[in-house]
């Protein structure tokens, strides 16, 4: 009896362990980050005091994505911005990149969200007139949409486009790589293959084991 009680708590905690696996990947999927501001910062659309607070994606399928921003632990949210991959950024070595230029005393406004590993940055859109005013203060081309106010049900559908600097709007697509290119994307799918191989072992171990409780079951049946 003792065997097969050693038997049954192996697939407990084999079955434990696998339920482990998608929460283990919960932060790959959502960009949870955790940033601390020492001075005010600008989002689109309003102020943050200085503090820590935590950014995660809630749409990480489509290319907009919509960020939102919570309160240090996570427990408040606080602003949902949105934003669009932008592969032509490159990573500062900062998990938030601000633009290099502000006028007078104002907050620094952030420009995008890099997640660590990734190869591109989460640039935020900002409403038409401030982004207009960023783009001719810093020189590059900025994100916009064309209301100054996104609720949660144009979040998703509301235009994008994208100022130039001389105040010219033009298609988001011919200035912004939203997509990664060929030879990055045929890079990016490796890790999925990858990714696959715990689970695949743990199936595997699983069956060992079930095979391995039956044998011993029917022995001491028989």
């Amino acid at each position: 009896m003792n065997i097969v009680k050693s038997v049954f708590c192996l697939l407990a905690l084999t079955l434990f362990s696998a339920t482990l696996l998608p929460s283990a990947r919960a932060d790959t999927w959502n960009k949870r980050t955790v940033v601390t501001f020492s001075q005010a910062v600008e989002v689109p659309g309003r102020v943050l005091p200085a503090g820590t607070y935590t950014f995660k994606l809630l749409d990480s399928l489509s290319d907009r994505n919509i960020v939102q921003i919570f309160n240090a632990d996570g427990s408040q949210i606080i602003t949902t911005i949105l934003a669009i991959n932008n592969y032509r950024l490159e990573p500062t070595g900062e998990t938030v990149m601000k633009f290099s230029e502000r006028p007078g005393d104002s907050p620094e406004a952030l420009r995008a969200w890099f997640y660590p590993g990734d190869a591109f940055g989460q640039e935020f859109v900002y409403p038409k007139v401030r982004a207009i005013q960023l783009a001719q203060t810093t020189k590059v081309i900025v994100p916009a949409v064309t209301t100054e106010t996104i609720d949660d049900n144009v979040i998703k559908t509301v235009p994008i486009v994208a100022v130039t600097p001389d105040q010219k709007e033009v298609e988001v697509a011919q200035v912004i790589q939203t997509a990664p290119p060929a030879a990055v994307k045929e890079t990016e799918e490796l890790p999925h293959t990858a990714s696959s191989m715990p689970l695949i072992a743990l199936l595997g171990g699983l069956s060992i084991s079930l095979a391995i409780g039956l044998k011993l079951f029917l022995k001491l049946a028989s």
